[in-house]
């Protein structure tokens, strides 16, 4: 998984790309949290995101519920049919903010 960096004022957004499995999900999970926790939005693009675990799907949870706690706003933008149909089936697109 690779993970590109850029802010905009108070906006961090993450463009990730690869797979969020089990191997990489911690890979995401220090540096989304840090965003969550010290910007105002943090968006994570997924527009070369092939795939996503139940341990991405963890990963993205607990960012979302830090996020709501701290009074922040975590949005996830450019997701693929086949990871829409995961967010679907798992009940994630009722939870997340998705553009």
């Amino acid at each position: 998984m690779d993970i590109t960096t850029t802010m905009d004022g108070s906006t961090c957004t993450l463009a990730v790309s690869g797979r969020l499995d089990t191997l990489t999900a911690p890979e995401l999970q220090t540096p989304l949290f840090d965003s969550v926790g010290k910007n105002k939005v943090t968006i994570l693009d997924c527009a070369n995101l092939e795939y996503v675990s139940s341990a991405g799907l963890r990963v993205l949870l607990m960012a979302e519920k830090s996020a709501k706690a701290g009074k922040t706003k975590l949005i996830i933008q450019n997701i693929s049919a086949e990871i829409r149909e995961i967010f679907d089936m798992t009940g994630f697109s009722d939870i997340l903010t998705i553009e």
